[in-house]
Parts: C-alpha cells; sequence; structure tokens
C-alpha cells in the first residue's frame, strides 16, 4: 500500500481510493467506526501503516495517519496529533496494538 502523498489530506484521500473508507476515533478504552458504530478492542486492530506530518509553518503541528484494517474487514483511518498535542486515549490504544507494519514506499 505505497501512499505517494506529502499531505495529511492528500494522504486520506489516497487511502479512501485504496478502500480505507471508515473514520475511526477513540474512547473508553476501544477504537470505535463513526459510520458502523462497531467497536474494537485492541487485539481486534491492526495497522497496516502509518504517515507521519509536520505543519509546513509550524514545527509544532505535528500529525500522524493510521491506515488500520480489524479482524472483521473494516478498513479505516485514524488521525492523531503526535508529541506534546497527541491524544492520551489514542495514544494508550496504539500502545496495546500489538500488530504494527510500515510499509515502505
Amino acid at each position: 500500500m505505497p501512499v505517494e502523498a506529502n499531505t495529511l489530506a492528500k494522504s486520506i484521500n489516497k487511502l479512501y481510493l485504496e478502500g480505507y473508507q471508515e473514520d475511526f476515533r477513540v474512547a473508553d478504552g476501544r477504537l470505535i467506526s463513526v459510520q458502523t458504530k462497531k467497536r474494537y478492542a485492541h487485539d481486534q486492530v491492526h495497522i497496516v501503516n502509518f504517515f507521519r506530518f509536520e505543519g509546513a509553518s509550524d514545527p509544532s503541528d505535528n500529525s500522524i495517519l493510521y491506515a488500520i484494517e480489524t479482524n472483521d474487514g473494516a478498513k479505516g483511518t485514524l488521525t492523531d496529533a503526535y508529541g506534546p498535542y497527541a491524544d492520551p486515549d489514542i495514544s494508550k490504544l496504539i500502545k496495546q496494538v500489538e500488530d504494527i507494519s510500515k510499509k515502505e514506499g
């Protein structure tokens, strides 16, 4: 799954075209699909790729995009800040996920 995009928005759009069409959020220690409301524990989540971005005009404007697949076949994205502005709930869940990959390309 090579994503050749240099901005967060372009990367999200590229992943969407590759089938990562669900929007995920994290609450109560679970990954939640915004569309279906399904909830996933950390052991049902596979991070198949991730991308980091830095704001052009503000070095503190950092974000990370996760391409996620779940055990039941749902595919989507989760976005977070990284560094001091990271969402602690997202960070905690990501640290619990055992299946994390970084694709080259």
